[in-house]
């Protein structure tokens, strides 16, 4: 189909999610009983038109003027590719399989009506960071995205600490949004434009480090978004919104937009940007996962493991492969949007009455022996965790084998000491597996550590609820991207067309023997007298919980920024204090010393010398007036001494 052709599917994909969000929006309470049914079959159609248009062979290309500055004229872009296809498909998936499950879970809510249609807002504006031609459009696209996460988080906005949650992310997104600006403006001042088919061509006008600074500050805005140090302490406290937002924002919205955005900048990436990407990314990656091993709220293990899996999103880009960090997006956003919602099932089956408030449902200290109440719930939670730790016959295994097959590629190619990497990512998908087995555990088996709170009565959930659980557990499953269960280059990472199609038989072996490791460490640990030290009373820390740094630890609701900005801070107090002050005392202590010095030297030295020839002087003058005195003899001796000191000077000469 021409171009033009798509400019229907584009208004149509934009313009059903926005229309409905306004139709809800000023409908009001009025359409509480319907405004789940009416975003949902909203987003139902955008995900049929997506289909129905798909055309991943080609590119097309819509464009039209916005506004004209001089003889520049600023256009608005939207492109439809490949990464369109994929992206618009999963999010219209997993968005109308999470708008249903809310039918039921949100049911009761007063204000139904503001929670879908900040929903369909929120898809709107992800549908238009995909869409986008250009870094312009995505850019209007991705502050709408970051207003939208912040109504969706602080939609209970009665409770303290989310209204807090919901202001932290807002303010950590921006920081990395200034940096996005900034990338922009410099691309647009350089080069004139910041289309995506015009920067290409423009490129090599450019230096390579400028190209590199560039590169960089744009990766500032997936660090915000996406949640990578330093600016990823927002991500755990989101889990303070409704779970299917929980659900939505961290598999298939927001969080994938900065790995989205990776991959559309990809041919501006230097090796140098790279480098630090690899690098921000493997901090990520190690830090979700510490942080997951020693948290008790199942949400916010969940909201660990999302940051550590788009910390290795990010160091697939690392490793100059955006197709297989596209590849574990696609494979992460259903099993980890089935781990949400199957979390929330339990979180509903296990909540006490309203006179209940000392009972916490999101604990999993309390939770226990569910299996048999929650069989459904087990069984997709299983699944989807299987996945997430990358066992065989799961599509996580695919994604994290095909990144760290390219991790190993690409350390062939720069020296030994490049292995580190590729080793981590290994390290980090052990730690994976353990606190998923760790998770599982708590909330499934063991003992039924609810039966202390008479309020408590766990239950299945409803079909509305169960039935997105299913499918996405389904989707989990290894067949949906290769028909190979061990070979990651199925016909899904070959749609994307990866830059290196070579298979390592050695790194599936690897993997899932790591990863069968950690899972007999975390069995032993099942086994022991208190597992994972579930009694807080307990005397001594585990190995695990001792790489819980104090850095790492979470900021009280009163302080908006993350750990390591205090730890940066903290270590600048005491420098300043140490060093600085010291220095400053010094010098000034030391000017009071050459300052005495320098009095002394004035005083004895310059003035003593000035007085000693006023001295001598003088003395001269009165010695020389003492001879001229009238007497005969006076001038007899000075007439003699005259003719002395001549003889002596004739003599010598």
């Amino acid at each position: 189909m021409p171009d033009s052709a798509y400019f229907l599917p584009a208004c149509l994909l934009l313009g059903i999610p926005f229309l409905t969000f306004f139709f809800l929006w000023l409908g009001g309470k009025s359409l509480n009983g319907i405004a789940g049914y009416a975003g949902t079959a909203a987003t139902i159609a955008g995900l049929f038109i997506s289909l129905w248009y798909a055309d991943p062979a080609a590119l097309h290309i819509v464009k039209f003027n916005w506004l004209v500055i001089g003889d520049k004229a600023i256009e608005l872009s939207f492109r439809f590719d490949t990464l369109t296809c994929i992206m618009l498909a999963i999010v219209h998936f997993v968005a109308a399989l999470v708008q249903l499950y809310s039918v039921s879970y949100m049911h009761g809510d007063r204000n139904l009506h503001r929670y879908f249609a900040f929903l369909q807002l929120f898809l709107f504006s992800m549908i238009g960071i995909v869409l986008a031609g250009s870094l312009l459009v995505m850019y209007i696209f991705w502050e709408l995205v970051g207003l939208s996460s912040y109504l969706l988080i602080g939609f209970w906005y009665f409770k303290k600490r989310t209204v807090w949650a919901a202001q932290k992310a807002f303010v950590l997104n921006r920081i990395g949004d200034a940096a996005f600006l900034t990338g922009i403006l410099l691309l647009f001042y350089y080069t004139g434009s910041t289309d995506f088919e015009v920067i290409p061509g423009k490129l090599w006008e450019l230096s390579p480090g400028l190209v590199t600074a560039i590169g960089l500050c744009l990766f500032g805005g997936c660090m915000g978004k996406s949640a990578q140090f330093p600016l990823s302490g927002w991500l755990p406290d989101a889990m303070e919104g409704p779970t299917p937002v929980s659900a939505l924002i961290h598999a298939a919205t927001m969080v994938a937009a900065g790995i989205f955005l990776l991959a559309r900048i990809s041919f501006m990436l230097t090796f140098e940007a790279r480098l630090i990407i690899l690098a921000i990314g493997t901090i990520t990656m190690l830090t979700g996962s510490v942080k997951a091993i020693n948290e008790w709220d199942i949400k916010k293990v969940l909201a660990y493991s999302t940051m550590s899996q788009l910390g290795l999103m990010v160091v697939a880009v690392g490793f100059g492969s955006w197709q297989t960090a596209m590849f574990h997006l696609a494979t992460h956003a259903f099993f980890k949007a089935g781990l949400f919602l199957s979390a929330g099932s339990v979180i509903h089956a296990v909540t006490p009455s309203e006179d209940d408030t000392a009972f916490d449902p999101q604990n999993m200290r309390t939770m226990g022996g569910l299996k048999k109440s929650l069989p459904i719930t087990f069984l997709c939670f299983s699944i989807c965790a299987a996945a997430l730790a990358g066992l065989p016959f799961f599509s996580g295994f695919l994604s994290k084998d095909a990144i760290i097959t390219e991790g190993f590629i690409w350390a062939k190619e720069n020296g030994p000491l490049a292995y580190i990497f590729p080793l981590i990512v290994i390290f980090s998908a052990g730690l994976t597996a353990y606190y998923m087995t760790r998770q599982v555990w708590l909330v499934f088996f063991g003992q039924k550590r609810y039966v202390e709170t008479t309020s408590v009565h766990p239950h299945e959930s409803p079909v509305v609820m169960w039935l997105p659980m299913a499918l996405l557990a389904v989707l989990s499953v290894f067949v949906w991207f290769s028909f190979n269960p061990f070979n990651a280059g199925g016909w899904f990472l070959h749609f994307l067309g990866p830059a290196e199609s070579e298979h390592l038989v050695w790194v599936p072996i690897l993997a899932t023997g790591t990863t069968l490791l950690f899972i007999y460490l975390a069995y032993r640990e099942i086994n022991s007298q208190n597992p994972f030290r579930i009694q807080p009373a307990a005397a001594k820390a585990g190995a695990f919980e001792k790489l819980n740094v104090s850095w790492l630890r979470d900021y009280s609701q009163e302080r908006y920024f993350i750990i390591p900005f205090a730890a940066v801070t903290g270590y600048l107090k005491k420098f300043e204090k140490g060093a600085i002050d010291s220095f400053i005392e010094l010098i000034g202590k030391g000017s009071v010393v050459v300052a005495h010095v320098i009095s002394w030297i004035d005083r004895n030295v310059v003035d003593g010398g000035v007085n000693l020839t006023v001295f001598s002087i003088r003395s001269a003058g009165n010695a020389a007036r003492s001879l001229q005195n009238g007497k005969i003899q006076s001038y007899y001796l000075v007439t003699v001494m005259g003719v002395f000191l001549l003889v002596l000077w004739l003599f010598f000469t």
